[in-house]
């Protein structure tokens, strides 16, 4: 295998780094507390043959015109909607990216998050350690009930229908909307009930949304729709965050027309809404859906895996854009 150069733009688990080792000079951003800047990313791919690349990563036409030995991206997002995967196939650079192993570690977050806003820990824990003890039977922190309730779910991919098998075990209703319906023996299996938006909106106690950011989806939560929920309903977002009309559902957490938001993606990452952080009523993550160490190594290892493929010759398991490299490389084994 010929040696090559890999440049990383995040910090990785170390096993998965070891492998890069193996491959040829191998250079990292080390600062894990936030995004590598745009600026250090155009001087360090001008000088890499492999870009590995995390999902918030914006690769686009001007970061692959700055490589010009660029010959692979490498992401480890599920779909590179942040990678001008055009641009790259006119340039005949190979965009690999990961399977969705991202499936448990998002829901889970997904259901910590609902339970933090509905039983406001965040709150509670904050006046705690302010030294603040109202009592064990005090209405201070009186939120809301999750047990028993309705669970309505936007879109029910894998994430969608993990989350509603943890709901099942809360003894929750679970209703869901999608383009298209499930066959009932699967909807039976699943345990879930099919709605439309806004009937779903009217009923669920707790909105978790699920769906795919698309031209479709985008601003799918906005005004109306929030004025469609329960002033008791809470809406969560592990999902994207362009499908929620931010501003929008600001305005709905001050005016409590819902009860509480909690929110692990935004509408124009890194930047939040900058009055999100103060309300109280909302529970905010910066994006750690799949931050556990099981699935970062996972991923870590598959994104190698596409890497090691390509530097042996082989096409890598998980090309994106296939037509890039025709015939000219075998499948991996």
């Amino acid at each position: 295998m010929m040696p090559v150069s890999i440049f990383v733009t995040q910090p990785i688990p170390a096993p998965a780094v070891e492998r890069l080792e193996r491959l040829g000079n191998v250079r990292l951003f080390g600062d894990t507390s936030r995004i590598l800047p745009r600026e250090q990313l155009l001087r360090e791919v001008g000088r890499c043959d492999i870009l590995y690349c995390m999902l918030h990563d914006r690769i686009d036409a001007a970061i692959i015109d700055a490589a010009p030995r660029l010959r692979l991206i490498a992401t480890s997002a599920v779909n590179p909607a942040n990678v001008d995967v055009a641009h790259a196939t006119r340039r005949g650079i190979p965009v690999t990216v990961i399977p969705n192993v991202v499936v448990e570690a998002t829901a889970d977050l997904q259901w910590a998050l609902l339970l933090a806003v509905a039983r406001r820990v965040v709150e509670a824990d904050r006046a705690l350690r302010a030294g603040l003890f109202p009592g064990a039977q005090s209405m201070h922190f009186v939120g809301g009930e999750v047990h028993g309730k309705v669970l309505g779910s936007i879109g029910l991919g894998a994430i969608g229908r993990a989350a509603a098998r943890r709901a099942r075990g809360f003894g929750m209703t679970v209703l869901y909307t999608k383009r298209t319906r499930l066959e009932p023996q699967e909807e039976a299996e699943l345990g879930v009930a099919f709605r439309s938006l806004d009937e779903l909106l009217r009923e669920s106690d707790f909105v978790v949304i699920n769906a795919a950011l698309h031209p479709g989806t985008r601003h799918l939560v906005g005004r109306r729709e929030l004025g469609l929920m329960k002033p008791s309903a809470y809406l969560i977002n592990t999902a994207r965050g362009p499908i929620v009309d931010e501003q929008a559902l600001v305005e709905a957490l001050k005016a409590g027309r819902i009860a509480g938001a909690a929110l692990d993606v935004f509408e124009e990452e890194p930047a939040v809404h900058p009055e999100l952080p103060h309300l109280s009523n909302v529970v905010l993550t910066p994006h750690i859906g799949t931050a556990t160490w099981d699935t970062r190594l996972r991923i870590a290892s598959i994104v190698v895996d596409n890497i090691e493929a390509f530097v042996a010759g082989r096409r890598p398991p998980n090309l994106f854009n296939a037509e890039v490299l025709g015939t000219s490389l075998g499948e991996a084994s």
